[in-house]
């Protein structure tokens, strides 16, 4: 069985659709539940019309904090994300189940997606490309992994953790560095995920996102779990970030601020 899992926040306007793509699944050995993070505006008359999904309500912590309450609430050994503005095909669980089927070692993967902002169908640059297999080194500049088009099995969190639940964005970047350092992240080329943009309360609109994504690479740097290749590669990121976020902050007048993050990467080098 698989768990779905719906992380939602004040996404009424998207709710409806994002379920109703999940019951349309063509696998039904499924389980649905919906993390409503503290919404109010009309989320819980939504939710009240389905039967046969399983609600968790809690207080507003995140998505972070949401997704990782969905994982401890599922009974399902594939534990795969919808976010709450995304759709999936009707095939989506059923192609990376069989995926699993047929890689029995294989800890997650990712389908292909198809972008839609403000309704129109936009074509991802080749920076944003995804790869297949050990992909650390091509993670590290910007998260080429959606949580809308993961499944894992359950045991990957034991062997990777979870959502870092301090981080407000980014979240998703930090969990799959953490992966993609030690394990595979398998793509299959079929887009089976809508996944949808340029509305404001995404939390990629949030400003100076970078800082989060430093965050995180502080983090994987003192993880002690990067040989020398990668970890040089993550520095070098660190480096770039660094200097791009810290001399942003000196142009707005935040001087301290920037020579702390122009000083940063000197801190991990030999």
């Amino acid at each position: 069985m698989v768990s779905v899992i719906i992380p939602t926040y004040n996404r009424a306007s998207f709710l409806d659709e994002a379920i109703s793509s999940v019951l349309r699944q063509d696998l039904k050995d499924f389980e649905l539940i919906v993390v409503d993070d503290g919404s109010t505006d009309s989320t819980q008359e939504i939710l009240a019309q389905y039967q046969d999904i399983r609600i968790i309500r809690k207080t507003h912590q995140g998505v972070s904090a949401a997704r990782n309450a969905g994982i401890a609430f599922s009974r399902g050994d594939l534990i795969s994300f919808l976010d709450s503005d995304d759709l999936w095909l009707p095939e989506k669980l059923s192609v990376q189940v069989e995926f699993f089927k047929s890689h029995p070692s294989a800890l997650i993967c990712q389908t292909e997606e198809i972008w839609v902002r403000n309704g129109t169908r936009i074509y991802p640059k080749k920076r944003h490309k995804k790869f297949s297999g050990m992909i650390f080194e091509a993670s590290l500049r910007l998260c080429i992994v959606s949580p809308s088009a993961v499944m894992m099995r359950k045991s990957f969190f034991d062997r990777v953790g979870y959502f870092d639940e301090t981080l407000p964005a980014c979240e998703d970047y930090d969990l799959w560095l953490r992966t993609a350092a030690r394990i595979p992240i398998h793509l299959i080329e079929t887009p089976l995920v809508i996944k949808r943009g340029g509305h404001k309360d995404q939390l990629s609109q949030i400003g100076s996102l970078d800082r989060f994504r430093i965050r995180s690479l502080q983090k994987i740097l003192e993880s002690g779990i990067l040989d020398q290749k990668k970890y040089s590669a993550a520095l070098e990121v660190l480096k770039e970030k660094c200097n791009i976020y810290g001399m942003g902050c000196i142009k707005r007048g935040r001087i301290e601020e920037g020579n702390y993050y122009l000083r940063l990467p000197t801190y991990y080098q030999d």
